[in-house]
């Protein structure tokens, strides 16, 4: 068994610990319950292909992935996510998020994975930060 990775929207981090509170998400915004979309391993090489900054700068940001609560070893944790991979994957055509998701296959961590799988992955996660923009940030709950 693998982690669970849910993708949601919150007005500020308190709402979004708020949601998360009690090991369960109650999200009225339409949580996205991803199993195996690892924030840490994708959306740094994703937010860099779309908004054309180095890695690097996207890992080096305030808001990236950077953890919101104080959860034990074995979670569950909750995490941010920054507003230029919103706004960017907001922005985004369905050819752009398929030529990023293609992009990602081709690293380290993406290697075998298929590209359309993520693409479809990239697309929700696109509406949901279509929806959350400008007054909402994107999170991402980690449980085991």
């Amino acid at each position: 068994m693998g982690n669970i990775y849910d993708y949601y929207a919150a007005t500020d981090d308190g709402h979004a610990l708020a949601l998360f509170e009690d090991d369960r998400m109650d999200d009225p915004f339409g949580t996205l319950g991803l199993k195996g979309a690892e924030p840490y391993l994708l959306l740094g090489t994703v937010e860099a292909h779309l908004t054309g900054v180095s890695e690097e700068q996207v890992e080096a940001g305030p808001r990236f992935c950077e953890p919101l609560n104080e959860a034990e070893h074995e979670g569950p944790w909750l995490v941010s996510l920054t507003d230029s991979l919103r706004d960017a994957l907001a922005a985004a055509t369905s050819e752009r998020l398929l030529e990023t998701a293609t992009a990602w296959t081709h690293t380290e961590d993406g290697a075998g994975e298929d590209p359309a799988l993520l693409a479809d992955f990239l697309e929700r996660l696109g509406e949901l930060a279509r929806d959350a923009r400008p007054l909402r940030r994107l999170y991402c709950g980690i449980s085991l």
